[in-house]
């Protein structure tokens, strides 16, 4: 649980920045690749990240700009990047703005829960995420390069005259 606003934007931002690249490396054609027919595809996946930003943190007080939850997902990669960035950008200045440390120790109700607001910080980006990481797989399967953000993807090996780890 984030005990500081600094924690939070200073992860946040990391965090918005990798999620960026993910999605900036989308193609409108890929946006309908799922792992299955009852799967999320990538665009509902990228749509669901950028939605859940308003619609979580409304939960708490916060009116971060972005897509209702109930909006479906546009068919556009480059629209999906923009409604996120905005999103993600509204979310940084809401908690700046409007919460202190102090303020992340007071509870909301959040899916029929009590949670800190430090505790919703972290399941934000824990969301944002796990998801992320589902949509690389989905990515692989569509034959889109992979960015690096938490280390070198196979491409990188290779743009390095180098083979990847075996292990």
């Amino acid at each position: 649980m984030f005990t500081s606003i600094s924690q939070f934007t200073d992860l946040w931002k990391q965090e918005m920045h990798a999620t960026h690249t993910v999605f900036a490396a989308l193609t409108d054609a890929s946006l309908s690749q799922s792992g299955d027919v009852e799967g999320r595809s990538l665009a509902r996946l990228a749509w669901h990240l950028a939605q859940t930003m308003p619609e979580m943190l409304h939960k708490a007080g916060l009116h971060v700009e972005g897509p209702a939850e109930t909006e479906p997902p546009p068919s556009s990669a480059a629209t999906i990047v923009s409604e996120y960035d905005k999103a993600a950008k509204s979310t940084l200045e809401q908690v700046e703005k409007n919460w202190t440390d102090a303020t992340l120790k007071e509870e909301d109700e959040m899916y029929g829960q009590k949670w800190a607001r430090g505790t919703t910080l972290t399941v934000l980006v824990l969301h944002q995420v796990h998801h992320r990481g589902q949509m690389t797989v989905l990515m692989r399967q569509a034959g889109l390069r992979l960015p690096s953000f938490y280390g070198p993807v196979r491409e990188d090996w290779a743009q390095w005259g180098m083979q990847p780890p075996a292990i």
